[in-house]
């Protein structure tokens, strides 16, 4: 019998035209949902007759309930070479081999400058506004030469940032709790001396760290309260950095001009949620990782990994 295997949602409905299947088709009978499964059961009831399961990212967590719930489990596949929201462990402990795939850098760095020009430009408004018959011309944007960019971490992504930064003349400046002044200066940026110093001191500041026990909620009411009044905050990095509730509290009074965001507590993004609908917040349904060269990417090395999983030789495995 054909083992089988579920690709988790794939919102666009392009998991199976985004990479070669064939070489599986006479082993693996291969579906997908489209739909994000919130609800346990159902996602329970949806896949637990396959053997494989690819996911996409952090989208759907496996924690260690949910991977006792599926006994049938053997293989799972998430993009990118860290998942935070998967039990490797108990994974392992049930006998699940976990793989990742590669994973590009360049697509989260090239959205969080989409989000940057829409806010300083106000495009939002203006393009509601051309589409809408409204006024031509009701805002006057902001200037990105000469001004101060502040980036909360200057990893893989964040220096990317700071290049481009540079590029348009910006003055970069960086902080977290490891950054040094020399690593800073080898991506051309300057060292904030805290925390506090570089968000009272930026126009547009920018989240790059990995969210953990220790930077989870990094930016709350006080950091907010010490940004300008005609700052913006990007994040396309993980919410759980950011204090939700401050976060709208500082858009709906004015703590802050704007908000650029790509990542939220719940995702997809509840309807009612005040993200959606406040004017000063430009909001994107989680787009970061999403091109068609990092899908290639996924989709094209899940393929390698459950065949090598056939094989039984494992590739990328996560630890």
């Amino acid at each position: 019998m054909k083992l089988r295997c579920a690709v988790l949602d794939d919102y666009q409905g392009v998991a199976l035209a985004s990479a070669d299947w064939s070489p599986l088709a006479d082993r693996v009978d291969v579906r997908v949902l489209r739909e994000h499964l919130t609800d346990r059961d159902a996602l329970v009831a949806a896949v637990d007759d396959c053997e494989i399961l690819v996911i996409m990212r952090e989208r759907t967590p496996f924690d260690a309930d949910l991977l006792a719930r599926l006994p049938r489990l053997r293989l799972l596949v998430t993009s990118g070479l860290r998942n935070a929201s998967v039990d490797v462990a108990a994974a392992r402990a049930r006998g699940i081999v976990v793989c990742g795939t590669a994973s590009s850098s360049t697509p989260p760095t090239e959205l969080t400058w989409a989000l940057l020009l829409g806010l300083a430009r106000h495009v939002r408004t203006e393009a509601q506004a051309l589409r809408d018959g409204g006024p031509w011309q009701s805002t006057v944007g902001g200037d990105l030469a000469g001004r101060t960019l502040g980036l909360v971490g200057l990893g893989k992504i964040g220096s990317r940032v700071a290049a481009i930064g540079r590029a348009f003349g910006m003055d970069v400046a960086a902080w977290s709790p490891n950054l040094t002044e020399e690593r800073t200066a080898a991506h051309g940026a300057r060292l904030a001396k805290d925390k506090h110093d570089l968000l009272a001191g930026s126009d547009f500041v920018s989240l790059h760290l990995v969210l953990s026990d220790r930077t989870r909620g990094l930016v709350g009411e006080a950091e907010l309260r010490a940004m300008r009044p005609s700052a913006y905050l990007v994040n396309t990095s993980r919410a759980g950095l950011v204090d939700g509730g401050a976060l709208v509290r500082a858009l709906r009074e004015g703590w802050i001009a704007g908000a650029g965001l790509d990542v939220y507590d719940t995702e997809p993004l509840p309807a009612d949620d005040p993200l959606r609908t406040l004017p000063n917040v430009l909001a994107l349904p989680h787009l970061g990782y999403v091109t068609e060269g990092n899908y290639a990417r996924y989709f094209g090395e899940a393929v390698e990994d459950i065949e090598a999983f056939l094989a039984g030789a494992p590739v990328r495995e996560l630890s």
